[in-house]
């Protein structure tokens, strides 16, 4: 538990999104590019590791790991097969991997395997697999249809026809779908015209794949404005990204446990080189916290998190910010606690994550004491005392730092594995002793992440 209110500064590393965005993109670009502010951590490991099966190189120029040169693979990309004849990929947990790294197998020139953690063979992959197979991919099933494991393969050639190329794809499930086929369509020699079937959740991952086609030299054609579910289309125009210099962000999602704190605990949380810009899920901390009880300042690039101890309920449509909702459901819970209620929706698909969140959450809110219940496409969190409990992460990052949330207030809360949380944020239980080390103390130390803390085997994170 927190001693008292907070005060203190936490450094953040490099957003997973955009580290895995622009290693990706490094690695088909028509030059080297030098990469600053990397995370390190399993999933970017992870995507390393894939993309050096296709062709990449890469080579750290500090100790940390987080300035890296990336070579570019040679088109076509040419695998690094086994003795098999066979490339192979583990994607362990990590969806970016998953989703995006198939799509340009579908460019090798030899089929590629892809398998993870166990957990990761229940999150779904048909929406791709089928979009893939049908832009003339070969697709096997090496296991159930539509999930891990499975083998991409070139098929008969027909995604490297010179003609402008279309598909369409349900992204209902993830927009990581949609993200994965705008990061292949560059590639192609006509480009690429998508149109998402259903409604495409977290929309702001897509407006950041959008975005880094953009910046990286690639033209692309966004719906028009108003344009409502199956009639949104993207058109990626042809050519390989540019290679140079490139910076990445803090990890403004990752900032959320932090910034939470310093509503439960009191006191203020600051994160510096917030940027005035962004297409990151959580530069949303700074209107939802002020709707949850606490105030946000941004001044010169650091943001702070001012509370009190006092919090409020929460009505919020998280569709766009999904990866958000574990941290506003700990929240909502501690606000329960204080007599509010809070409705969360627009996140069915978070059913599919990790782990299945929704269960999760109102499992673990119960186990506490508290009073949730699943909505169709969400979570209700009614008013309800808390106690202690010995609570799960699922191997689940996001469970993990809802479980060290709850645990500022609430006495007698174990985690089973917090270690998970080096599946996108190595160093995190350093950065949450170093902050709570400000506990009641009034004065303000950095915390910073160690950026280059190896993820722990087994993890499942």
């Amino acid at each position: 538990m927190a001693a008292g209110a907070l005060e203190t500064v936490v450094e953040l590393p490099g957003s997973k999104s955009l580290s895995a965005r622009a290693l990706l993109l490094a690695a088909i670009a028509d030059a080297p590019t030098t990469l600053t502010g990397l995370l390190r951590s399993r999933d970017t490991e992870l995507m390393l590791a894939a993309l050096s099966v296709l062709g990449a190189r890469f080579e750290d120029l500090d100790e940390t790991g987080t300035r890296l040169r990336v070579t570019p693979a040679p088109l076509p990309l040419h695998v690094q097969a086994g003795s098999d004849g066979l490339g192979r990929i583990d994607v362990g947990l990590a969806g970016t991997v998953m989703r995006f790294v198939p799509a340009l197998a579908a460019l090798a020139d030899t089929p590629v395997v892809f398998d993870g953690d166990e957990a990761a063979r229940r999150r779904p992959m048909a929406p791709l697999l089928d979009a893939l197979a049908d832009l003339g991919a070969e697709v096997t099933h090496l296991g159930e249809p539509g999930f891990l494991p499975f083998r991409v393969g070139p098929g008969d050639g027909a995604l490297l026809r010179a003609e402008g190329t279309r598909v369409a794809v349900d992204g209902s499930a993830s927009s990581q779908f949609v993200s994965a086929l705008l990061l292949l369509g560059a590639l192609l020699p006509g480009g690429l015209e998508l149109t998402p079937t259903g409604p495409v959740p977290s929309l702001t991952h897509v407006a950041m794949t959008v975005a880094t086609l953009r910046e990286r030299g690639i033209a692309v054609d966004e719906p028009a404005p108003g344009a409502g579910d199956g009639e949104r289309t993207w058109r990626v125009h042809p050519g390989r990204p540019r290679g140079g210099q490139v910076t990445i962000e803090p990890d403004l999602s990752n900032a959320g446990p932090f910034l939470a704190a310093a509503l439960v605990a009191g006191g203020r949380v600051s994160v510096p080189h917030w940027p005035a810009a962004t297409t990151q899920a959580g530069d949303a901390w700074r209107k939802l916290l002020p709707r949850l009880g606490g105030k946000v300042t941004l001044t010169d690039g650091l943001l702070t998190a001012h509370g009190t101890g006092r919090l409020t309920g929460i009505h919020a449509d998280l569709s766009d910010v999904g990866e958000l909702a574990p941290t506003v459901a700990a929240l909502a819970a501690l606000a329960g606690a204080q007599g509010h209620t809070s409705t969360l929706t627009g996140i069915a698909h978070l059913r599919g994550h990790e782990t299945d969140r929704l269960a999760a959450l109102a499992t673990q809110i119960r186990l506490l004491g508290g009073d949730a219940e699943e909505s169709d496409d969400g979570l209700i969190i009614r008013p309800a005392p808390l106690h202690g409990a010995a609570l799960r992460s699922y191997a689940d990052h996001r469970m993990a730092t809802f479980a060290a949330i709850i645990g500022l207030s609430v006495d007698g809360v174990s985690l089973d594995d917090v270690e998970c949380t080096s599946k996108t944020l190595p160093g995190f239980t350093d950065l949450w002793a170093a902050m709570l080390a400000t506990s009641g103390e009034g004065g303000t130390g950095p915390a910073t992440a160690s950026h280059r803390e190896p993820a722990t085997p087994g993890d499942g994170a």
